[in-house]
């Protein structure tokens, strides 16, 4: 009898730059999965398990018999590399026998997750193939860190993305556009780019706050005193984090969903043309390409 190559434990989600790899599901859900704005893994068969190590290496084994031209793979779920050093290790080490071609492994990391890892072992890690990690930051502002149970601060971001970069692995950070709401906007945003510009992650990326449910549960980690931002001040928002970014050669990207205005570059060398894209935004809605509300999605 043949088994389907992977045994997936549905919805899966992956960032928008995996959708050509395999997605190697070595956990359920999210180990931590306390953030009030999100609701990716909040159905009752996403609680967080890590799969057995026998049963990835069978999957790994039912791939490379089944599957043809492998060049990318993602570990998923939301946060694999929770996983101790040991493990991942010999999953890398797995992919790696199985699946020669492999040019490049991928993950979800929170920055908790890189507290108990040493720069020498993600540099193992990175040898053995890992070498990209995706940290939500959301923010870089404490205050709004706090309010979103992100379980996480400014220092605790910073020193795992640095962490990371020491051991060779590289860093695309995503941000949450309007994530502190009315009243945090403009800290949310100067922090973030503080946070950006004392990191300089390889990749950059925004989204902007979107729920398929609703946001009540953010609404109360708030106390109740949370307004939305409008579409143009998201757009004011992003102006004053791009406008406070430093930095040589990072790639940066707003395409996914959520947002209204997609925005592509390299910071700093793009910077003006990209803010002339949100001033365009900001003042003249009506002559430039916006994503329609009932386009937007996760």
């Amino acid at each position: 009898m043949i088994y389907p190559p992977l045994d997936y434990i549905e919805p899966v989600f992956r960032p928008p730059s995996e959708a050509n790899s395999l997605i190697l599901q070595i956990t359920n859900g999210c180990s931590w999965n306390l953030c009030t704005y999100c609701d990716m893994y909040t159905d009752p068969q996403k609680k967080f398990r890590p799969k057995s190590e026998s049963q990835i290496v069978e999957e790994i084994i039912r791939c490379s018999e089944q599957l043809q031209g492998v060049r990318r793979v993602f570990l998923g779920d939301g946060d694999a590399m929770v996983l101790s050093f040991k493990r991942l290790k010999k999953i890398l080490e797995a992919i790696r026998t199985y699946l020669p071609d492999v040019t490049r492994v991928s993950a979800y990391a929170l920055p908790s997750n890189l507290k108990n890892k040493s720069a020498e072992e993600l540099g193992v890690l990175r040898a053995l193939g890992l070498t990209l990690i995706y940290v939500g930051a959301e923010s870089g502002d404490d205050e709004v860190l706090g309010y979103i149970k992100k379980g996480e601060t400014y220092l605790s971001t910073r020193d795992a993305l640095l962490k990371a970069k020491e051991g060779g692995i590289r860093t695309s950070v995503m941000l949450i556009n309007g994530l502190g709401g009315v009243r945090f906007s403009e800290q949310h945003a100067l922090s973030s780019a503080r946070l950006i510009n004392e990191v300089k992650p390889d990749f950059l990326s925004t989204l902007v706050l979107f729920s398929r449910s609703g946001h009540q549960r953010l609404i109360e980690g708030y106390g109740g005193d949370f307004t939305l931002l409008t579409q143009r001040q998201l757009f004011q928002e992003m102006e004053l984090l791009l406008s406070e970014l430093k930095l040589d050669k990072t790639i940066f990207r707003s395409d996914h969903a959520s947002n209204f205005l997609v925005l592509k570059g390299v910071l700093n060398k793009d910077l003006e043309m990209m803010l002339g894209q949100l001033r365009t935004a900001i003042d003249t809605p009506e002559r430039i390409i916006l994503r329609q509300e009932s386009y937007r999605g996760l």
